[in-house]
């Protein structure tokens, strides 16, 4: 049998680099460190992606599912960084990047009943290592929280309007930080928590928890920026909130962004 021709490594005479190259959307099971019970089992979407010399053709796409299919079946924070060095290492690349996105759920108990219900949460790690070699991680966390307006309850006879809303959290970190640290961040500076179950006593409270503790959508991101602001584990931040309007057909956005390292000596 003759040698099968491998044009991948064949030479590429554009002489344009391209800065990602790889693989989009692969879904694989993985376990992640748990906080509370140790190991949780959950299906991520990966995105693997190498920097490309310009003086090759292609890169080797099937190497990216191999290493996925040995490396992602126990993935933690720590074990995130060996995984993405490896594939710039058989990928024999300069620079890469690694994405997962993943659902995780965490047992919320309900604040008057008890009740306990699970919550799910949208979590991405993202990895990246420069061409120098250095690497840099990344958690965001998607939190759900309710939100009350602070005009509405001011100006109106009774009620106020409410509504959910979206925070996201992305953090550059430079030690562990576990997300449910990040989740308790986010939902301490709501208006109200938001729970998978609720009794009636339970809707109670989070209503009047909620009229009591009205935020605009500046408030949320500016309280958000202060506790991250304090946390050294955490090097640089983007802090974001989005409120689906119950009263219009648009959102209401903010964004805060500030990297910590930046002034360092």
């Amino acid at each position: 049998m003759g040698t099968i021709p491998d044009i991948q490594n064949s030479p590429d005479s554009r002489r344009i680099a391209i800065n990602q190259v790889g693989i989009k959307g692969i879904r694989h099971p993985v376990c992640i460190t748990d906080k509370s019970v140790g190991v949780q089992h959950t299906i991520a979407t990966f995105s693997m992606y190498v920097g490309l010399p310009h003086n090759f053709k292609g890169t080797h796409m099937s190497r990216f599912v191999d290493i996925l299919n040995r490396e992602a079946r126990n993935l933690s924070v720590e074990s995130f960084e060996p995984m993405l060095r490896e594939m710039v290492e058989r990928l024999e690349a300069k620079s890469g990047r690694l994405e997962m996105n993943f659902p995780y759920f965490i047992s919320k108990t309900a604040p008057v009943s008890g009740v306990k219900s699970l919550m799910d949460y949208d979590v991405s790690f993202i990895g990246t290592l420069d061409e120098a070699a250095r690497h840099e991680f990344s958690i965001r966390v998607i939190v759900p929280v309710t939100s009350l307006c602070p005009c509405s309850r001011e100006i109106s006879a009774y009620g106020a309007h409410n509504q959910r809303s979206h925070v996201t959290v992305t953090a550059t970190t430079n030690d562990h930080v576990w997300i449910e640290e990040i989740v308790q961040w986010v939902e301490a500076q709501a208006s109200c928590e938001v729970y998978g179950l609720l009794k009636r006593p339970d809707e109670k409270y989070v209503t009047e928890r909620a009229y009591d503790n009205p935020k605009f959508v500046e408030d949320m991101v500016r309280d958000i920026a202060s506790v991250l602001n304090a946390e050294p584990r955490i090097d640089a931040y983007i802090a974001e909130s989005e409120n689906f309007e119950s009263i219009h057909n648009h959102s209401a956005y903010a964004l805060i962004e500030r990297d910590k390292r930046q002034g360092r000596s």
